[in-house]
């Protein structure tokens, strides 16, 4: 009877044992590239998550995890670990491989020897090139082995240039400079150049007078970045070759109040993405509960006070040029231009957008209306293109929302958006949203496009040139521009493989993973965004991945039992690290060679690109240095924004005057 018993309890002990190691089996696939301590993606068999129980599958830590099912498979992106490569809430034992994790410090070294090699060897292609292949190499080693290192080559073309070439803002800009190359080449053919020049020179007729025009128009032509370069840039080239400025000086007072404007202005084509990305970290912020109740585009407005690096920039290169000084390599090219050589001859820089055979037909009168109404098109049909796309892209928002018709009109659309907003109670505000609901790259094709329409019709109805003649130029402007693109095109591809390695994530982490006091968070924040920018080559993207990261750390630490600050002191310091992110972004797109605006500065101004960045990164730096030392650290700690201000001007003259000599 007893061995009976014992039968019964064995059988029954098998019968459970196996049902529980089938509930507590799982079959996991992990994706060939898994980065340490970054969300992977990992496949179960969808009948066995059913088995399972899902909501205890999709846990992790206490998260709730996204998942994705196709078929019999469904996908999660859990966080994974070579301490823990898999583990997630209510489950122990799983049937498991081990994937094969690569370091994220690896992330750093594709961006990092591009521009090592650019900078030593300036030579911009190859070095891209090294870069992406790095990369490529380092990723398809831990997935293939060996072999990975060919097939990591070969990724170089089939995945990240043709992966550029795919996306549709890449090639908005592609089309829109190249069609630039074309308008430039047409109004230099037909003298609309020499016209605007011998307009210009009239008051612009000394070395100073120069390059201040030029600072005016960068700030003028605010509402867009890529604009700003490619039409002051095209624009005033001719103007400062005359006046014996080097193209590394123009190159820079373009780069440098193009992006600094564009940032910091309160209707541009940036303001969409801003908004949005502070928007996302002030959800993380808030969470199940309202923290912080202030509209987001009234925390971008108050953030403006501690916007230190983009407006001492702005008031370092006035400054500057006012005193007709320099420093560095800049001093030596400026010395260098005085003698007749705006080009670095000595090194064979060269020009990346060699203009010799679109000088002026001879004979013809230089009229300026021939270059002023095609950049005029530029400039204000970009504008309205911007309202434009904006109105349509607000209709349909507020359509969907039930508050208009489909088919509304303007003002109709206007008057509906504070009530879409209660935020949005002003006209300065309403005007800021709608040109960040704008389809920025839209407009600037409709604009460039009518531009050269434009400068066609004025060179053939003047009979400077047949058709024929005037589309062979125009077509010889385009390829002017090829050798910048090229640059351009292999800059995304890199930036593609930063974004597959994590290479921000690394970089973000170094500053999550140390405890500082509150009162750095902004000045700390504003060199990781520099650092960030400057390894990426993209302000846009470090200002996506920062914002909803460091937001919530900073809001964290200052209302922490420790610190214990009241609301309106943490918001002071939030606001200040809210301006550090988007004032460090632009600072480590100014000093990188890899950055798109900065390639195209280079483009637009004719300038070596390596000259350009080498003798831009020591001005940077100095605003930069400026603006941490006597702005973002002071005002955390307390000190009005006015006086920090008066303080890191005060700072630049005594910098300028001490350092800067004399040009002439």
């Amino acid at each position: 009877m007893l061995k009976k018993a014992n039968f019964i309890l064995l059988l029954t002990f098998l019968i459970v044992g196996t049902f529980c190691f089938a509930v507590n089996k799982l079959t996991v696939s992990y994706s060939d590239i898994v980065f340490d301590g970054i969300p992977g993606e990992v496949t179960f068999s969808a009948q066995e998550v059913e088995n399972q129980g899902a909501e205890k599958l999709f846990v992790q830590n206490g998260d709730t995890l996204d998942y994705e099912q196709s078929g019999d498979e469904i996908t999660i992106w859990p966080e994974l670990s070579s301490d823990h490569p898999l583990q997630l809430d209510g489950f122990t034992v799983f049937s498991k491989e081990e994937p094969n994790f690569i370091p994220l410090w690896m992330s750093i070294l594709p961006p990092l020897l591009a521009i090592i090699l650019a900078l030593v060897f300036k030579e911009v292609i190859f070095s891209l090139v090294s870069g992406i292949f790095l990369g490529g190499a380092i990723m398809g080693m831990y997935a293939e082995g060996f072999i990975g290192i060919f097939t990591g080559f070969f990724k170089i073309i089939d995945t990240y240039i043709i992966g550029a070439l795919n996306d549709s803002g890449h090639l908005s800009v592609i089309v829109f400079s190249t069609i630039i190359g074309g308008i430039v080449a047409l109004i230099s053919k037909n003298g609309g150049m020499q016209g605007i020049v011998n307009k210009i020179v009239k008051f612009a007729n000394t070395a100073r007078n120069g390059q201040l025009a030029t600072w005016f128009l960068g700030i003028a032509i605010f509402f867009d970045d890529y604009a700003n370069t490619l039409v002051v840039g095209n624009t005033m080239r001719a103007i400062t070759d005359k006046l014996k400025i080097s193209r590394e000086k123009l190159a820079y007072i373009v780069d440098s109040t193009a992006a600094p404007v564009s940032a910091i202005a309160f209707v541009t084509t940036w303001i969409g993405a801003e908004l949005g990305y502070i928007s996302k970290g002030v959800e993380n912020i808030n969470g199940e509960t309202e923290v912080i109740s202030e509209g987001v585009y009234s925390i971008f407005l108050n953030s403006l006070a501690y916007s230190f690096y983009p407006i001492l920039t702005l008031f370092f290169i006035f400054y500057l040029v006012y005193r007709g000084k320099d420093y560095g390599s800049m001093l030596k090219a400026e010395r260098r231009a005085r003698g007749g050589e705006v080009i670095n001859e000595e090194e064979n820089s060269g020009d990346l957008t060699e203009l010799e055979d679109v000088a002026p037909i001879k004979g013809i009168k230089y009229r300026a209306f021939n270059a002023v109404i095609p950049v005029s098109i530029i400039v204000f049909g970009t504008l309205l293109g911007l309202v434009f796309t904006g109105f349509s892209s607000l209709t349909a928002e507020l359509s969907a929302e039930g508050m208009v018709a489909a088919d509304a009109g303007w003002g109709q659309v206007w008057s509906q958006l504070s009530n879409y907003d209660p935020n949005i109670d002003s006209f300065t505000k309403k005007l800021g949203t709608l040109i960040g609901a704008a389809d920025s790259y839209i407009a600037l094709l409709w604009s460039s496009l009518a531009a050269l329409f434009a400068a066609m019709m004025l060179t053939m109805s003047q009979k400077i040139m047949g058709l024929k003649d005037t589309v062979e130029t125009t077509i010889a402007g385009f390829k002017t521009m090829v050798p910048a693109l090229m640059i351009l095109i292999l800059a995304w591809a890199l930036a593609m493989v930063t974004e597959e390695m994590h290479t921000a994530d690394f970089l973000t982490n170094v500053l999550n993973d140390s405890e500082i006091p509150y009162w750095t968070i902004p000045a700390i924040t504003f060199i990781l965004s520099g650092f960030v920018a400057f390894s990426t080559g993209s302000s846009w993207s470090t200002m996506a991945l920062v914002y909803p990261l460091i937001l919530p750390a900073a809001w964290a630490v200052c209302t922490s039992p420790e610190v214990g600050m009241e609301h309106a002191d943490a918001m002071a310091i939030f606001y200040n690290t809210v301006s550090a992110v988007l004032a460090g972004s632009v600072l480590g797109d100014h000093c990188s060679p890899i950055s798109d605006t900065t390639i195209l500065s280079s483009l637009a101004s004719g300038c070596n690109h390596i000259d350009h960045v080498r003798t831009q990164i020591p001005y940077a730096l100095t605003v930069g240095g400026v603006a941490v030392v006597v702005g973002t650290i002071p005002t955390a700690l307390g000190l009005p924004a006015g006086i920090s201000f008066l303080l890191g001007a005060g700072a630049i003259v005594l910098i300028i005057e001490l350092v800067g000599k004399k040009v002439e």
